[in-house]
């Protein structure tokens, strides 16, 4: 399946933006379709780590995440595998002045065969996804940048 992309630009330098991004801790609160982390390689977000994380119900399922490339400011690119797809998922960092563009992409290939049809509502679907997951980190990340980053709560 070709790519499926969505691009926001954000205020503030992509270093804001890439700490946010690779924050574990908050990725429930905007990652649309993302349940809980199972398992996480301590080296992440560089090349070689690996993710294991699973989705609320009805949703993917278990998913199991490997960067193939890491570059700091700039991006990164996992291959991604649940039940039913294999893919990739790239994210860009555009740093600019005062803004920084972010691109999502992700290109999956059914594990089965799928009809013509079905192929064009989850394209349509991966949009939507992708343009609400990025739409929530726009709001994550302004919210820190003018209140601060959110404490923990003690128990």
């Amino acid at each position: 399946m070709r790519p499926v992309q969505a691009s926001i630009v954000v205020r503030g330098r992509a270093f804001e933006a890439e700490n946010l991004w690779y924050d574990r801790t908050r990725w429930a609160s905007w990652v649309d379709g993302f349940g809980h982390v199972l398992s996480l390689d301590p080296e992440w977000p560089a090349t070689g780590a690996k993710l294991k994380w699973t989705s609320p119900p009805g949703g993917a399922g278990l998913t199991l995440e490997t960067v193939v490339r890491y570059e700091p400011r700039l991006g990164q690119t996992l291959e991604i595998e649940d039940a039913k797809f294999t893919g990739t998922r790239r994210v860009i960092f555009e740093p600019g002045l005062e803004e920084t563009k972010i691109t999502l992409e992700v290109s999956l290939q059914a594990k089965e065969r799928m009809a013509p049809w079905d192929r064009l509502l989850l394209r349509r679907r991966l949009g939507d996804s992708l343009r609400r997951t990025l739409s929530r980190f726009s709001v994550e990340l302004a919210a820190e940048r003018q209140f601060g980053r959110p404490q923990a709560r003690k128990r």
